[in-house]
């Protein structure tokens, strides 16, 4: 049987908000997989469990450029919040994205190889990223990039420097700038429901599936009768249809008028979104997180020991 430790219920409840009992019972139940936690803490406490799922703990930023054929976003990553507001930093990941349109690299290794040079450092962006850490004194990494060309025009919207979206699109600019702003708010994961991966919607069908075995439970337990499994097989299919229009931009209300949604507005507007990429700093990333108790109490012990 796997141990749950106090930091790994913590993390728990830092990503769901659930209460700690629950997350100590659900991380219990999946064997320490904590992905497999907090889809159980999904099941049994419905939306509560996945209200701060979304909390971003790696720090850095998103950049993005675009010019007369070809845009590019990027993130690069530092150790702490201070650093992003560092001009040099800032400056390496705007000339990051800039590169990456300009070059079209194949992946993070060709785009350190370009050439570049910055606050006396290069040839290359990769020797500048090496010269800025030493002179900063905080490491930092470029983790992700995505080139636009040749699919329409191009429009970005950054949310401060946490949040990049771009947009390929063709039609009205104005609408097109809208829904970017609409998406880094809303975060569809597609712009139809036809497109949303089909991982997910497995991944959401079981949690519809498990929610209602729970309630079958729960009925059971209260000498209740449970719901025919044709009813049950219609809320399932109902939840996952739900989810759909949820994660789909097309469908999604309009943040800027929730009477129409963004297939309607953009209809109105005679325009049309071709793809889009949004991009949230850290999303994914696991940041250590430092016990200062035990840290303090490790150290009181080590000088003791020294001092023995």
């Amino acid at each position: 049987m796997a141990t749950i430790t106090a930091s790994m219920v913590g993390e728990l409840r830092a990503k769901t908000d659930a209460p700690m009992m629950e997350c100590k019972k659900a991380l219990t139940e999946a064997g320490g997989d904590m992905e497999k936690a907090e889809e159980l803490l999904r099941i049994k406490l419905g939306s509560k469990a996945g209200k701060a799922s979304g909390r971003i703990t790696a720090e850095g930023v998103v950049t993005a450029f675009i010019d007369a054929d070809a845009g590019a976003m990027i993130e690069i990553n530092c150790e702490t919040d201070f650093v992003t507001k560092n001009d040099s930093f800032l400056a390496l990941a705007n000339a990051a994205a800039m590169l990456v349109a300009k070059h079209n690299p194949t992946d993070i290794a060709a785009l350190g190889a370009l050439p570049y040079e910055q606050d006396g450092f290069g040839p290359t962006l990769e020797d500048v990223r090496k010269g800025l850490i030493g002179k900063i004194g905080e490491n930092m990494s470029f983790r992700r990039f995505k080139r636009f060309a040749g699919n329409g025009k191009m429009v970005s919207y950054l949310h401060g420097t946490r949040i990049g979206v771009m947009v390929e699109f063709e039609g009205d600019d104005v609408a097109a700038k809208d829904v970017a702003m609409h998406i880094a708010a809303m975060k569809p994961v597609a712009i139809s429901s036809s497109d949303v991966p089909a991982d997910l919607i497995e991944k959401e069908r079981a949690v519809a599936a498990g929610k209602a075995e729970e309630d079958r439970k729960t009925a059971e337990a209260a000498g209740k009768q449970p719901q025919p499994p044709e009813i049950v097989a219609k809320r399932i299919e109902g939840g996952v249809q739900k989810y759909l229009k949820e994660v789909s931009l097309h469908n999604q209300a309009f943040v800027k008028n929730d009477k129409q949604t963004v297939e309607q507005m953009l209809k109105a507007a005679n325009s049309s979104i071709k793809s889009f990429t949004l991009y949230v700093v850290g999303e994914g990333i696991e940041k250590k997180v430092d016990d200062f108790a035990a840290e303090v109490a490790a150290q009181v012990a080590a000088a003791k020991s020294a001092t023995n």
